[in-house]
């Protein structure tokens, strides 16, 4: 792709799309960035793209900035369907997204980590395991580095593993990862996508530029997911915690199994004992992760010895403190209703709930079995608070928190010893923070504080 002297505007200025400007200035494009938010709230932002010779419209989208680019970068966090950039493919202007920019310079092999859930701990997890093994490894997207920052460190031997959301895959074109993983497919960002076909439908863009050289990992056991299989020229390996499967992972026993080809040796890798995370879930992500690794040439020790040091993902189902006997747990970026569940399925019950945020669209009423079961009380906060309220009604006892310090508070007042605090809040975090880390971080620093107030001296603990 050739950037020099082409008028180039990127939309809007997260942090991919921050990386993307001053990529493409770097490279002699002439850029100019636009956000619908004011100067003032990008007071932090603006400095240094001025400086590097980046053009910024703030306080919305002028039509007429649109019009005369060859090329529009639109950041994950701006819907693909908005009234400036359907005109502008309507004039023909190429509009992509930082990954699929990124793609077009990006050097090495490409293993790409996408579902519902558990994206960012099976990213991750698959980044240690080649790293561990002396591969050049870089980790990136979704998971909190941009791609495109990446371009300058990779080489023909970089193995790039990326965590890819259905934001970055709604405008990929050439995007053709050589190893696809596809973990779950669950209602999510409906918000955005209108329906949960249209929502599946992202997912399976994963795979549409794959070619029979190429490899896609599935879960055996959730149907969406499986329907991916029919729409790929890649070959498809498959993971089940459930049952023996033909060709990829699979829970045999006590133990996890790889089967390199249909018909093949079963090859054992480690025994599920050994897997150091919380929930049957994480059973799933490991599964996916050897799969990964395994068709990227890993040999099945390595994977048992990186899978047995890895450590807990911040904001996944991360353990706290301890205060007065009580468990706290921060799955902060369980942001929709089946992460929630996934986390309610990791505590055999006396579960205090902290539920809300901002509303995708959710079905709460999803979540009324296992909290009836397992949870004692449910704090809400957040703008979605009214609408959890009144689908979980009469399931259990129900408090409105407000804010997530005033649902710690009361959470701790009505825990007993041996009870577990849990913030799995199944919601979005922007009508109270900045994104769900720092919800996550927010919960731990209320967390530290409590601890801090049972161990002075008086204080009952």
């Amino acid at each position: 792709m050739e950037l020099k002297n082409k008028r180039v505007l990127v939309v809007g200025l997260g942090k991919s799309g921050i990386a993307a400007a001053l990529f493409l200035r770097d490279r002699g494009a002439r850029v100019t960035v636009s956000d619908a938010r004011s100067a003032q709230e990008l007071e932090r932002e603006i400095p240094a793209l001025l400086e590097a010779g980046v053009m910024v419209e703030t306080d919305g989208h002028g039509l007429l900035t649109f019009r005369g680019q060859d090329l529009i970068v639109v950041s994950p966090g701006v819907p693909y369907d908005t009234p400036e950039l359907a005109q502008s493919r309507a004039f023909g202007i190429p509009v992509i997204g930082e990954l699929e920019l990124a793609c077009r310079f990006l050097q090495g092999q490409i293993t790409a980590v996408t579902g519902s859930n558990g994206k960012t701990t099976t990213t991750s997890l698959i980044g240690k395991i080649f790293a561990d093994c002396g591969r050049d490894t870089l980790v990136g997207g979704n998971i909190g580095v941009p791609v495109i920052e990446l371009v300058q460190r990779t080489s023909v031997g970089t193995m790039n593993v990326l965590e890819v959301s259905s934001f970055q895959l709604e405008t990929v074109e050439a995007f053709a990862p050589h190893i696809a993983v596809v973990l779950n497919i669950t209602p999510d960002h409906l918000d955005r996508h209108g329906s949960f076909e249209n929502y599946a439908a992202m997912k399976a863009r994963i795979t549409s530029k794959q070619t029979h050289a190429d490899f896609l990992v599935l879960n055996a056991e959730d149907k969406p997911t499986q329907m991916v299989a029919g729409k790929t020229q890649a070959q498809v390996f498959w993971f089940s915690g459930r049952r023996p499967i033909r060709q990829g992972a699979f829970v045999h026993g006590e133990s996890i199994v790889f089967v390199p080809r249909e018909g093949g040796p079963t090859e054992p890798v480690m025994p599920v004992a050994e897997i150091p995370l919380k929930g049957a879930h994480n059973v799933d992500n490991v599964l996916a992760a050897v799969c990964a690794a395994r068709l990227g040439g890993v040999p099945a020790e390595k994977i048992r010895e990186a899978v047995r040091s890895f450590q807990a993902v911040e904001h996944r189902l991360e353990f706290v403190a301890e205060v007065s006997g009580v468990a706290y747990y921060n799955d902060s970026k369980a942001t929709n209703v089946d992460a929630t569940k996934k986390a309610l399925e990791a505590f055999p019950g006396g579960v205090h709930l902290i539920l809300g945020g901002k509303d995708k669209d959710s079905d709460y009423t999803e979540l009324a079995d296992l909290i009836r079961k397992r949870v004692k009380t449910v704090a809400t906060i957040g703008s979605a608070a009214e609408k959890i309220e009144r689908q979980l009604a009469g399931v259990t006892k129900i408090v409105s928190a407000g804010t997530l310090e005033s649902a710690v508070q009361t959470t701790a007042a009505t825990a007993a010893a041996g009870d577990v605090v849990l913030l799995a809040p199944a919601c979005s975090s922007f009508d109270q923070f900045d994104n769900y880390e720092h919800r996550g971080r927010s919960f731990k620093e209320i967390v530290r504080q409590l601890v801090g107030a049972r161990s002075r001296p008086g204080v009952e603990n």
